[in-house]
């Protein structure tokens, strides 16, 4: 059962199920790639299902790089913690907080879009790129296609920036990886936190945490199958740590403010 996986319970069950849903719940990250290509039309059909996410105020402050030059692909993958499944995907997406279009707009006009400058409107051009970027994942896996989002693509964001020819006042937020699934990854649907655990009913219930524990076993013997080790508490905790264990990116407040980005 689609629920039993993504749970990793096999007491897990849902009484609604359709085949976007079925799409949804058989989500995992595809890092080995088949010889089929993405094609210009199926492309187009994914850059469709991005636009037609929610947008704030319809402002659609993002725009998306499809990147196929193998050189390219390389550079990127150096980039984002030489990560290699790049380079060897057919097709990568990169994601882009695009404020630069409307200081374009506003440069034709004659006049000022001084809100740009607030850290509102930066969340703002985060959160719809990132919502158009899930429909996109979501339309691509309804083709057959396997996908994974590359956050480290903020491990360098400048230089991300210059290899992309990004204008000001627009930063890289992450990458995605398209393509067919190579069967033979050793890969599965991984677990996610049991849904008491983030369903909370008309105010937080810090009780919830009391899941977490069955959780980290859950996730402590998926792990294992795949020669990893760690529940999901020592992962996390280990994540978050501290600047030391964020890739460069503790200093992206720095950078964005380099790139066009205040957020003041």
């Amino acid at each position: 059962m689609p629920a039993a996986a993504r749970y990793g319970d096999p007491a897990a069950t849902l009484d609604v199920l359709n085949d976007v849903l079925r799409v949804q719940l058989a989500h995992r990250s595809v890092r080995r790639f088949g010889p089929r290509d993405v094609s210009d039309d199926e492309l187009a059909a994914l850059v469709a299902a991005a636009q037609s996410a929610s947008t704030s105020s319809n402002l659609q402050v993002w725009s998306v790089i499809a990147v196929r030059d193998p050189a390219r692909k390389a550079r990127l993958a150096t980039l984002a913690g030489n990560q290699e499944f790049i380079a060897r995907a057919p097709l990568f997406l990169v994601w882009i907080a695009d404020l630069s279009r409307v200081h374009r707009l506003a440069e034709r006009a004659g006049t000022q879009v001084a809100a740009v400058d607030y850290l509102e409107t930066t969340i703002v051009g985060f959160v719809d790129t990132a919502l158009a970027a899930q429909n996109a994942a979501v339309a691509a896996e309804s083709l057959g296609f396997g996908t994974v989002f590359v956050g480290a693509i903020r491990n360098r964001p400048a230089e991300v920036a210059a290899e992309l020819g990004l204008p000001p006042h627009a930063v890289a937020a992450f990458g995605l990886a398209v393509g067919e699934p190579d069967p033979t990854e050793p890969a599965a649907v991984k677990p996610r936190l049991p849904r008491e655990a983030v369903l909370h009913r008309e105010r937080y219930d810090l009780s919830a945490d009391v899941h977490i524990a069955a959780y980290d076993e859950r996730l402590s013997a998926y792990n294992a199958r795949f020669g990893l080790d760690g529940a999901w508490s020592d992962r996390a905790l280990a994540r978050l740590a501290g600047p030391e264990s964020m890739a460069g990116r503790h200093r992206l407040r720095e950078i964005l403010e380099r790139l066009g980005l205040p957020s003041r």
